[in-house]
């Protein structure tokens, strides 16, 4: 083997940190980039490249991102997380424990990511009812994040990078908890940093500073829009003169400045007794029927004269009652721009047949912070009005679609997949145990109890679709990991992790492990600062395997080490994704990561140079 491969995969390695660093390309544009590179300059063959995309790591990361995608539609995790958080009290400190011993325990067996997305709302709110600025929690709460993925297999990538490398090369894997007893150390020493030394480096920023860009939900639309006063139930008798009409030739909104939304019709069929009353949207040409129960929008004057005039009935029922039926798994709502150069512009609703085209109906329309709510149909649009649209989620996402006429205010398919997913929190828990379950007793492969488990949110409907499955599933990751791996190959191939470990071996060899494991662990902390945890591993797990071999000590501790070190990603907030979410929420700058985060990892780091070896000896 000649040097030439060897310093063309350096400098492949050398330019795809750079750019890793630098942030200006995507992290899997850039691995994928260095993947190609190492294919075409011939130092991995096609199949050697390809050989990441099939890794079981990579495959169980996709699965948990459908898990947990489960577990955060249904509520679940919410849910726990409010109850837990409620224990705080009015005592800061009490506060800040909890937050931490949450997010940990969730990130545990969730994402980072999403724990932290989920909890962060609740957080912040939290901190405003006790009158402390939210900037007090919102670090410790990204920190724990990382903290707790370090107790399980699946709590972050890089434990299971470094748990395939070690079953890739004939040793013993390592099982769901192994992780675990290292995890409680390093998540001890967060907290008892945070509490006794981090709490006094912590910020103190204006707490009315907020989640950018927070979406609305549709239950906070409509009490903006102050809908659920002019919702009605109006039931069709079989003697009323209605009955047979088409709503079109009723033009209820012209005559009564009302709007028939929905129709709530008996199945004819006899047999239909698991569900004997169909939704219907009320489109121009739907003809009534007796025994028809309408959900009507307008004033109440106006509705008991359309009652009045065609002898119908009002059905009494309580507030809850419509918004369940309103706002509920198969009907939602969404807010709408018109955009400039619309073609929905300078026309009514009735003109562009919107209600037929879209099957949705226009509830108001806010122009400049005036709600108009009357004749609504006839309106014409104007470029920057929001109209306020109900009806069936999959007839609202079709509107989102139409980027050239409007654009729709927050994200439709993550509120459809939480109305869808509403109830089923107790399925999501029971799927979720049952996983771990597997896991944990080894009944089968951990990639295959992941799989299983990913299918199970799905079937049950914690996951409204397999097409929704697929949006959940963080594809930047998954292909930064898959293309990163071959990067490991090509090292190896060609002498390159050998040419490393000698390099420590001749640096810290004399200290014997103990030094060995210190130099891991200090260059796995400083290149995680600036790139992926897991393109992290990658780089240094294989080059730690080779240097315990060679050593003639046990490679358990080193792998461990790394994988550790890499989620040690605190003192920028480009160290982690958790990092940069709580950045603008907080109201931090790069200087207080680095103020809070440099001193938390040398504490923290002491302890890991000292339990490490205890839990896993040479």
């Amino acid at each position: 083997m000649t040097i030439q491969p060897m310093l063309l995969t350096f400098l492949i390695l050398i330019v795809t940190t750079f750019f890793f660093i630098q942030e200006k390309v995507r992290s899997d544009l850039v691995a994928f980039g260095s993947l190609l590179a190492l294919t075409l300059t011939n130092v991995i063959t096609p199949k050697e490249a390809l050989a990441g995309f099939s890794n079981s790591v990579v495959i169980m990361i996709a699965g948990l991102f459908i898990v947990g995608a489960g577990i955060f539609n249904t509520g679940l995790a919410k849910s726990i997380g409010h109850s837990l958080l409620k224990w705080g009290g009015n005592s800061e400190i009490k506060l800040l424990l909890i937050v931490m011993l949450t997010v940990g325990v969730f990130s545990g067996f969730l994402s980072n990511t999403g724990t932290v997305a989920v909890l962060l709302p609740v957080v912040m709110s939290m901190a405003m009812e006790l009158k402390i600025s939210p900037s007090r929690f919102l670090i410790p709460l990204a920190f724990a994040s990382s903290l707790g993925g370090v107790l399980t297999l699946i709590g972050t990538p890089p434990n299971l990078v470094v748990s395939g490398m070690l079953k890739e090369s004939g040793f013993e894997k390592l099982s769901f908890f192994d992780f675990t007893g290292i995890g409680l150390v390093a998540l001890g020493a967060g907290l008892l940093f945070m509490v006794i030394f981090g709490r006094k480096l912590l910020p103190n920023h204006d707490f009315t500073s907020n989640i950018s860009g927070k979406e609305i939900s549709a239950g906070e639309l409509a009490g903006m829009y102050k809908i659920y006063d002019q919702l009605h139930f109006v039931h069709v008798p079989e003697a009323s003169e209605i009955v047979g009409e088409r709503l079109l030739d009723l033009k209820l909104p012209v005559r009564y400045e009302i709007t028939v939304i929905e129709i709530e019709r008996k199945h004819k069929e006899k047999l239909a007794l698991k569900n004997p009353k169909q939704s219907i949207v009320a489109r121009a040409d739907e003809i009534l029927h007796p025994q028809d129960l309408l959900l009507v929008f307008g004033v109440k004057e106006k509705v008991d004269s359309f009652i009045k005039d065609y002898e119908l009935e009002r059905k009494e029922f309580n507030l809850e009652d419509i918004k369940r039926h309103f706002l509920s798994r198969t009907y939602g709502m969404t807010e709408i721009i018109i955009t400039p150069h619309s073609s929905f512009e300078n026309k009514s609703l009735i003109e562009i047949h919107f209600r037929e085209k879209y099957q949705c109906s226009v509830l108001a329309i806010n122009r400049k912070g005036d709600y108009i709510q009357t004749d609504v149909a006839n309106e014409k649009l104007k470029h920057g009005d929001a109209l306020l649209v109900h009806g069936k989620w999959d007839n609202i996402e079709k509107i989102a679609k139409n980027t050239h006429d409007v654009v729709v205010l927050g994200t439709v398919s993550k509120e459809a997949s939480r109305a869808y997913a509403s109830g089923k929190a107790p399925i999501a828990a029971g799927i979720m145990l049952f996983m771990l379950a597997l896991m944990t007793f080894e009944v089968i492969s951990p990639v295959i109890a992941v799989l299983v488990a990913a299918f199970l949110m799905i079937v049950t409907g914690c996951i409204r679709s397999i097409e929704e499955a697929y949006t959940m599933i963080n594809w930047e990751s998954i292909i930064l990991i898959a293309a990163m791996l071959p990067m490991a190959t090509a090292l190896e191939k060609t002498g390159g992790i050998m040419f490393i470990s000698d390099l420590m071996l001749k640096a810290l060899g004399g200290f014997g492990p103990y030094g060995i494991l210190i130099g891991f662990y200090l260059a796995t902390m400083l290149l995680s600062q600036f790139i992926s945890n897991t393109a992290t591993a990658v780089i240094f797990a294989p080059i730690a395997l080779t240097t315990a071999v060679s050593m003639g000590i046990s490679p358990y501790p080193l792998l461990i080490c790394v994988a550790v070190a890499a989620s040690m990603a605190f003192s920028t907030p480009i160290a982690s994704p958790t990092n940069a979410l709580v950045m603008t929420a907080g109201g931090y700058s790069f200087k207080d990561f680095v103020k809070i985060g440099v001193p938390l990892q040398i504490f923290i780091g002491v302890f890991m140079i000292i339990a490490i070896p205890l839990f896993f000896p040479f």
